[in-house]
Formats: C-alpha cells, sequence, structure tokens
C-alpha cells in the first residue's frame, strides 16, 4: 500500500535508501514468468516475453493502477528440477505475488506442490495437459488443452467418411492426452485407429515413422508435435515419403504453428488442423493483438503462444484489481474463476470449477493469401470445454 505523508516523513529521516525503496516495494507487483529463453524452444519464452510487455504497455504501464516488475526465469526446455528450483527462487527471494508461463506439463506438474503451499496464482500460458489444473488449486489456465482441440477434429474427421487413421504423437504428457483424445473420440464415432505410434521426444529423424503409417493403410494420420523443429521435421518427412501425394490426410492441432509456418513452403497448402488461435482470425481484438505484439517485437509471431500469454496478462490483471495489488491468492482465484472477455481468439471464460479457459474451437487449412500462407479459419466448432477433465 502507498506510505502515508506521516510515515514518508519517518523514512526519509531515517534514510535516503527508505525513501527510494519503500514506495516501490509498497506499490509494484511482482509477476514471475517462466519459461525457455535458451535452446531449441525459446523462441516461446521471447514470444511470452514479446505478449507479456506489450499487453502491459498497453494498459499504460501498470496492471490495477499498480507498478508491474516482470521477472523471467529460463528452463532451457523439458526440465522439472530445474524449474521447480527456479520457482522456489521465484517464491521464496523474489516474492513474486504471481506467476505464469509454463510451455512443457513436466515442468508445470513439478511445481505444483510449491503453487499449493505459498498460494501463489499461477497462469498456464501453454502446457497443455489436461490434468495439470487439477494438482494445485493455484492453477488458471488461458492456454488449451490438446483434448479442447482434438475431440472436435475427431468428430469432423468421421463426418468426412474417413475410417482409418494411425496416431502419431510425441511420447510425453500432451502427446499421450492427445492420442486417447483422438483414440476414444473417433471409436465413439465408428472410426478406426489402426496403429498409434508414440515417438520419442528428442526424436530429429522422422522417417521411419512416416514410413510406418504409410505402410499402414490409413486414409489419415493424426499428429501431436511439442513444437519448433519437431514440426518441420515430421511435415518435411511427410512429404517426402510422398503421403501427400498417395491421399493419406495430414490432421493436427498447432503443428502448423505461426512461428515455423513460412518456413513449410508451399508443401504446408492444404494442411488440416483443429486449433483455438489462427494469427488471421478476424476480429477486431486480433487485429489489436497482432498490432501491439508487431509493435514490442517486430519479429514476434501472433500464434498460441503469443495470446496465451496476453491473455494470461488479462487473467492476471483482473486479479490485481480484484485484490487492490494485495498478495491474497484465494480471492485472486476466486476472481479469475468468473472471468469472461473478447480474447484476440473469439469470446473466451474461465470455466468456475476446472479453471480452465473454454474457448471457440477452429477447423482450419493452410492457405496461400497476398503470397503468404496462413491458417484460415474455415469452420467453428463453437465453444469447447477440456473434453479431458470430463472423461
Amino acid at each position: 500500500m502507498p506510505l502515508s505523508r506521516r510515515a514518508l516523513v519517518c523514512a526519509l529521516a531515517a534514510s535516503s535508501f527508505a525513501l527510494a525503496a519503500a514506495p516501490a516495494q509498497a506499490q509494484s507487483v511482482k509477476i514471475g514468468i517462466v519459461g525457455p529463453f535458451s535452446g531449441p524452444f525459446a523462441h516461446y519464452g521471447a514470444l511470452f516475453k514479446a505478449a507479456a510487455e506489450a499487453y502491459v504497455a498497453g494498459q499504460g504501464g501498470k496492471l490495477g493502477g499498480r507498478e508491474v516488475e516482470l521477472i523471467y526465469r529460463d528452463t532451457g526446455g523439458p526440465n522439472p528440477a530445474q524449474t521447480k528450483s527456479l520457482v522456489q527462487e521465484l517464491i521464496v527471494k523474489d516474492k513474486v505475488d504471481y506467476l505464469g508461463g509454463f510451455v512443457f506439463t513436466p515442468n508445470a506438474l513439478a511445481v505444483a506442490p510449491l503453487i499449493q503451499q505459498s498460494q501463489t496464482p499461477t497462469v498456464i500460458f501453454n502446457a497443455a495437459t489436461s490434468s495439470i489444473t487439477e494438482k494445485s488449486d493455484y492453477f488458471v489456465r488461458t492456454g488449451y488443452t490438446l483434448w479442447q482441440v482434438t475431440v472436435p477434429l475427431a468428430r469432423w474427421a468421421a463426418k468426412q467418411n474417413i475410417a482409418r487413421v494411425v496416431t502419431a504423437v510425441t511420447d510425453y504428457g500432451p502427446g499421450l492426452d492427445a492420442e486417447a483424445a483422438f483414440k476414444s473420440e473417433f471409436a465413439r464415432q465408428g472410426g478406426t485407429v489402426v496403429e498409434s505410434i508414440r515417438m520419442p521426444i528428442a526424436t530429429t529423424d522422422f522417417n521411419p515413422f512416416v514410413q510406418r503409417i504409410k505402410a499402414s493403410g490409413a486414409q489419415a494420420v493424426y499428429t501431436f508435435l511439442p513444437g519448433g523443429p519437431p514440426n518441420l521435421g515430421f511435415i518435411k518427412a511427410y512429404n517426402e515419403n510422398g503421403l501427400a501425394k498417395s491421399g493419406v490426410r495430414f490432421l493436427g492441432t498447432a503443428e502448423t504453428d505461426e512461428f515455423d509456418l513460412q518456413k513449410f513452403g508451399d508443401s504446408a497448402v492444404g494442411l488440416t488442423t483443429a486449433f483455438h488461435y489462427s494469427g488471421a482470425h478476424d476480429s477486431a481484438a486480433n487485429k489489436a493483438f497482432v498490432a501491439a505484439l508487431k509493435k514490442q517485437d517486430p519479429g514476434a509471431a501472433a500464434n498460441y503462444a503469443s495470446v496465451g500469454a496476453w491473455d494470461g496478462m488479462h487473467v492476471i490483471q483482473k486479479m490485481i484489481e480484484a485484490t487492490g495489488g494485495r498478495k491474497d491468492g484465494p480471492k485472486a482465484i476466486a476472481t479469475a474463476r468468473t472471468l469472461q472477455w473478447e480474447s484476440p481468439r473469439g469470446p473466451v471464460r474461465i470455466d468456475g470449477k476446472t479453471r480452465h479457459i473454454t474457448q471457440d474451437v477452429y477447423l482450419r487449412q493452410v492457405e496461400k493469401v497476398g503470397g503468404v500462407l496462413v491458417n484460415k479459419e474455415v469452420e467453428s466448432f463453437g465453444p469447447q470445454v477440456d473434453h479431458g477433465l470430463a472423461q
């Protein structure tokens, strides 16, 4: 809280340091943002940073009338032990009021006990395994889950008379969620998953897996990859092994991410995904988001990572407003449970029970518009809950 005039006079008399430090400590809100800022997945950290700072700048440099200090910590990639150590430091040493970020599910799960014990409101910008929000009462998610975007895709595939599919996923939490979501819903719709392939997270050569897909006789492959280099590697192998030419349809989620999309070239045209956001989403809110992001960092991509961070900062702002800038985890989370707003992705709300974002999911196809590849939204599946938590 701001110092009273009398207290300020006393502080000034005591020392010039107190005059400089006390008001800042009383007024600022500390937000720790955790993600990979180095290594092969460093683009996630850069996008979190660009979106968070763009959001704060758009609010005049303050959230809820309070000065904000953003503190970044680099996990380097999937590293639960290091992430736990970094978050403990943020809570104990830096005394953060809020936490945000988290790209990888194992990292988010590793810090759940710390979050629960410290009652630190923590907004998951990206990590996409359904069970995360069940591990602490202080987790809120503004990203997505694989169940949320995969279930409507499986229903759509069945309606297209696709009867035989191979699932090919990266072998860790979100990939297993993706596999389970597609298999269970596709079976409910009368389809058959003829083979389920799990690829190690360190995979760089996707040719052997793609050759298995081609030999399976499937009409389509549903895949999940963790973003970045794996997307490029898998889709390259998909094309070079002739799957597209032989009519094996590509079904995915984030694999045609805007961060990498132009790198694919024309071979990406026609790839089909179901997802909650496209940089080409046609709305005033999205145009404002894209402009703000580019102003903050001209190289930043308007994609699922940056929109997750942007909306995450909106949730943090509303929690700060509700608590008057004081550290009050239970009150902050109670507020988060009631939120709904117009996001760059469309209308969204936080589910009061699961603390997970409910949002529209779109069928997207890669098209070339004005010489640039875009994820064209061709159909909306309407608002989707986290189907994984409904199981």
